[in-house]
């Protein structure tokens, strides 16, 4: 039995012609369908933390965690507007809880956190999806000609950028501008996936960030 495989596009009335033009009846096979469900597909990078932490070599630990302290961006960071404000309140929330008065230090004395905001995309967007794709199959032997169809249709959106967004923070002392601790934390994320909103990725860096402060990771 001689078979030819036609590619998506090619025209079946193509094949027709050609198995009639060889005297041959023809019989037809049922069209198969198969569907993309559409549904989420998971990224084992999605929503993982990578956090690291260090306290200067020559600081006490015990200068950490306790007087007053105030929050700032520092140089370098993608944040502004509301997601300032929104990594701000975060880890403001996460100080508070290590024992700091975040209440505001007196001008030239305290500490002061200096944070920076990036986002870099660790997977580009896919391309769009070709919604419906398939084969014509004939074959032709001694009982006659047969035609298969064969259609693929793909309803699933294509899946959006994977974006890591990083957190770092550096303490440092108010009036000498000593460098006491530093440390980052880094969330990869789906762009446009409702579960990760700007607060939901801010307080997970942060209390991620503070966990065991201030004890290096």
């Amino acid at each position: 039995m001689r078979s030819i495989r036609l590619v998506p596009g090619l025209s079946a009335i193509a094949v027709l012609a050609a198995a009639s033009a060889l005297g041959q009846p023809i019989g037809w096979g049922g069209p198969s369908y198969g569907y993309g469900n559409g549904g989420y597909a998971g990224d084992p990078r999605d929503g993982a933390v990578n956090v690291a932490t260090y306290v200067a070599p020559d600081q006490d630990m015990h200068a950490l965690g306790h007087g007053g302290i105030i929050v700032a961006q520092a140089p370098g960071t993608m944040a502004a507007g509301l997601e300032t404000a929104t990594y701000e309140a975060a880890v403001v929330d996460q100080l508070a809880k290590a024992g700091y008065d975040t209440n505001g230090a007196a001008s030239g004395q305290g500490q002061i956190a200096e944070l920076v905001i990036t986002h870099d995309v660790v997977q580009p967007e896919e391309p769009p999806h070709s919604p419906v794709s398939g084969e014509v199959a004939v074959g032709v032997g001694n009982r006659g000609s047969s035609v298969g169809v064969g259609l693929g249709v793909d309803l699933s959106k294509p899946l959006k950028a994977l974006v890591a967004t990083r957190l770092d923070a550096r303490i440092r002392d108010k009036a000498t501008q000593r460098l006491l601790w530093e440390g980052h934390a880094e969330i990869i994320t789906r762009e446009g996936d409702h579960r990760w909103t700007s607060q939901a990725i801010a307080g997970r860096l942060a209390a991620a960030l503070f966990r065991n402060f201030p004890n290096p990771s």
